[in-house]
């Protein structure tokens, strides 16, 4: 495998380089991950050359092994691919804040007593929510049926039938069912008859965000940003039940506008976590629950990425995440019928209705979806 920059590299680029590279491509990261992954390539692979194409698609197959967010992974790694430990930091930090910064002041915008137009646009945009997560766990069905065969496929289906059960009937718990998930296909394929103690800690730790407040706020996004195995949307239940139901951070329509401040502006959707920090408490709340979620990310690689190759042959990591992965799908489907409950307006099942047919049919983007039925909305407000 071809290997990337170092430091000492006299083609390796600046701190200052990286952090203006890096940092364009977090301002013009519209469409998610599949653009991230597209600039991410432009600019290491074709335009500057730091990166092979092999070490470049080596690393992206690697990301998406982890939990988290897979594009700002692959964006942190390739960073630290050319310029060592720092250049991850930097890279990674300067593709994040544009998006970072923009959905907080939106946020606040949204959060605080806006003018009718402005509710209509976020109570329009919010009613298209649920059918971009629809969009989003049945694109990823197919990729994911193909890579099972024979017995394994009913127990795939049991996974995401589970997680998307648990999803609309249990919430902030369907974090159980996808470790559940990922360990028993790990005892499947392997026998093993230990969890081990990882998988004791988990309730430990939510016990003791129970008290609420700023612990409550940090396991949340935690959860957010270690647990969201299978893509983005993962993170919708999570936050949801957190946010809405046990804290009472935001009501069910403000959850809406974050998640979909989250599609509509550009970067990670993990972002929307926030949002839900600033409701909670504040600025402070919004930094605190970004920095916790997107810790892991750093922490996974810029620790790890020295074992990623290793980590991809590792029989028991591919079975766990065979196990979680399918158990993901199921709760980003889940979150759909969970999304859709939210929504108080007769108007809104008919925005959702045509954003259904709109992404699903059409196949039409999710930014331009979200901004139709965003005018939509502001039309009837001021109507």
């Amino acid at each position: 495998m071809v290997r990337g920059m170092v430091a000492g590299d006299a083609r390796a680029p600046s701190l200052a380089g990286i952090a203006r590279d890096w940092g364009r491509i977090g301002c013009l990261g519209f469409g998610g991950p599949p653009a991230h992954v597209a600039l991410l390539r432009e600019l290491c692979v074709d335009r500057r050359r730091w990166l092979g194409a092999e070490e470049f698609e080596h690393g992206m197959a690697a990301t998406n092994l982890l939990p988290g967010p897979a594009s700002t992974q692959l964006a942190i790694l390739c960073a630290w691919r050319v310029r060592g430990a720092l250049g991850g930091l930097v890279g990674g930090t300067a593709f994040i804040a544009p998006g970072l910064v923009l959905i907080v002041a939106l946020g606040a915008l949204f959060l605080g007593s806006p003018p009718a137009w402005l509710r209509g646009v976020a109570a329009g945009a919010g009613a298209a929510v649920a059918a971009v997560a629809l969009e989003a766990g049945a694109a990823l069905v197919p990729a994911s049926w193909r890579r099972v065969r024979g017995a394994a496929r009913v127990r795939w289906a049991a996974y995401v039938a589970l997680g998307a059960a648990c999803t609309v009937v249990f919430g902030a718990w369907v974090v159980l069912a996808l470790l559940a998930c990922g360990l028993a296909e790990l005892a499947v394929r392997t026998g093993a008859g230990r969890t081990g103690a990882a998988a004791h800690a988990w309730p430990l730790l939510a016990a003791a965000a129970a008290t609420g407040g700023l612990a409550a706020l940090c396991w949340t996004a935690l959860k957010v940003g270690a647990l969201s195995y299978g893509g983005g949307f993962v993170i919708v239940p999570l936050m949801q039940a957190d946010a809405v139901e046990r804290h009472g951070w935001m009501t069910g329509a403000e959850f809406l506008n974050a998640v979909a401040l989250g599609q509509a502006t550009p970067g990670p959707v993990v972002r929307t976590v926030a949002v839900v920090g600033y409701a909670a408490a504040g600025v402070g709340g919004a930094l605190l629950a970004a920095f916790v979620a997107f810790a892991p990310s750093f922490a996974f690689v810029l620790l790890g990425g020295r074992h990623f190759d290793a980590m991809r042959a590792d029989r028991r990591a591919l079975a766990f995440l065979d196990g979680a992965g399918p158990a993901a799908i199921g709760a980003i489907l889940g979150s759909s019928v969970v999304l859709a409950g939210a929504l108080s307006e007769p108007w809104q099942l008919v925005v959702l209705a045509g954003a259904v047919v709109a992404l699903l049919v059409l196949r039409r983007g999710v930014v331009g979806v979200l901004l139709a039925a965003g005018a939509v909305g502001a039309a009837i407000a001021v109507l």
